[in-house]
């Protein structure tokens, strides 16, 4: 939303906006020139034409009741990111996973290029600072979330595809669900496409999709099969990561990150694969990627005191999880890796609490905290306890204080150890907290 909101004062509108707290996201949208109120109320609508609301809004809001009674325009978030769009060659990155940091890494691939692309992004990219730019360039580069199925709207110029798994299960109700969506998203656009060929979910959708296919350039990437852009040569660093990229039998040259973790390779491949169809130097998307520090909350160093690194990460999801756990093992070598996790949402946490039990054993000891909402009611007998049931006892421990929490994982850590507070919750408010009790 706060991308939204920087991209419409950007150009002209007069924007204002509420949160429930303030946060630093919000000292950012007044240094902008958007005026923020901390609180719903409905006064805080004003004279406003157009409310945008997004899809974590109830219609028992009282800004969203007083919009609807007054008669004033609404649209959802989606929809109102798709008429910010309009005249210019769109580039939708979507897929489970890793859709906020393969949109930043092409943003910052194609800034070194000079494009000056306008983008729109779920958190902020750490070279910049921001999540949200109108720039003098055709080009818009948006992370599409699938959570709600409005990214369907978006009617994109081209697409990036990472992944596709179940996941959002208050909305979906299987894996069919999911892939109905993407078949959809697929029909929506009009001349570009970059797959992930190393993900079943992506070959799914090529083996069902060959008749839409037909009608876009299509470029695969990945490390396994033969896809067109292959990663091969791969080294995997506690702190950085490289891999040949090979273009259709024709070497492009070496990719090399200054961020871990051989997902974030395939992201950016991803990214030189959409620069490349964009007609990108493929020399200078490579040096903008060397510069790339990663995304807020991907993998994100928060502070190093006496020899424990404290990292903090959105992942929520078992795969995430796993890939983010298997990043933090390389990193911290012969330290312990100790986790604070935070499960999202009660109907994510039913579905997948075994997944959640097997993904958290990749970690030396984890820490759980109870159930962040999101909004969602509980459900009876979900609960944190519903993946500490199903893990050894010697790697959990059930802790929903989140004082307690700082307490025993400051004293259980010892120096070249790794902390991670992760999930898409309020954990995050933790790491700093953690550094200082260190």
């Amino acid at each position: 939303m706060s991308g939204i909101a920087k991209v419409m004062a950007a150009r002209g509108a007069l924007v204002s906006g509420s949160d429930i707290q303030d946060s630093g996201t919000l000292e950012a949208l007044r240094a902008f020139g958007i005026t923020v109120f901390v609180g719903h109320d409905p006064a805080n609508i004003g004279e406003a034409e157009l409310v945008v609301t997004s899809s974590a809004i109830g219609s028992s809001n009282p800004e969203l009741a007083a919009a609807m009674s007054s008669g004033k325009t609404i649209l959802g978030r989606a929809e109102a990111l798709s008429r910010l769009l309009i005249g210019k060659r769109s580039i939708a990155v979507a897929g489970t996973h890793g859709k906020t940091t393969t949109t930043s890494m092409l943003t910052v691939a194609l800034q070194s290029c000079g494009l000056d692309p306008s983008f729109a992004i779920g958190a902020s990219i750490r070279n910049s600072g921001t999540n949200a730019h109108d720039g003098s360039g055709d080009i818009f580069v948006v992370e599409a979330d699938e959570s709600d199925g409005s990214f369907t709207s978006y009617n994109p110029y081209g697409a990036i595809i990472t992944n596709i798994e179940l996941d959002h299960v208050d909305n979906f109700k299987d894996l069919a669900s999911i892939d109905s969506l993407f078949d959809q998203f697929l029909e929506t656009i009009s001349s570009q496409l970059v797959l992930c060929n190393d993900d079943l979910g992506v070959k799914r959708l090529l083996e069902r999709s060959r008749g839409a296919l037909k009608s876009l350039e299509v470029t695969t990437y990945g490390t396994g099969g033969d896809p067109d852009l292959h990663l091969d040569r791969i080294f995997l660093g506690p702190r950085e990561s490289k891999a040949r990229l090979v273009l259709r039998g024709r070497v492009l040259g070496e990719l090399n990150l200054a961020i871990p973790g051989a997902h974030n390779l395939l992201n950016a491949a991803a990214a030189i694969a959409m620069g490349e169809q964009l007609g990108a130097p493929i020399a200078q998307l490579l040096s903008g990627l060397s510069n790339f520090s990663g995304a807020r909350r991907r993998f994100e160093i928060r502070g190093s005191t006496n020899g424990v690194t404290v990292i903090d990460d959105y992942g929520h999801h078992p795969t995430e999880i796993r890939a983010t756990l298997d990043t933090a093992r390389n990193f911290a070598g012969s330290g312990k890796v100790l986790v604070v996790f935070q499960p999202h949402r009660f109907s994510r946490t039913r579905a997948f609490a075994g997944e959640f039990a097997e993904a958290l054993q990749k970690a030396d000891h984890t820490y759980l905290l109870e159930v962040y909402p999101a909004g969602e009611k509980a459900l009876p007998g979900v609960s944190s306890l519903s993946i500490s049931a199903k893990m050894p006892k010697e790697l959990v421990t059930y802790e929903p204080s989140m004082l307690e929490v700082i307490s025993k994982i400051v004293k259980a850590a010892s120096p070249g150890d790794v902390i991670i507070t992760l999930g898409a919750g309020d954990v995050s408010s933790l790491a700093p907290l953690i550094v200082e009790n260190l």
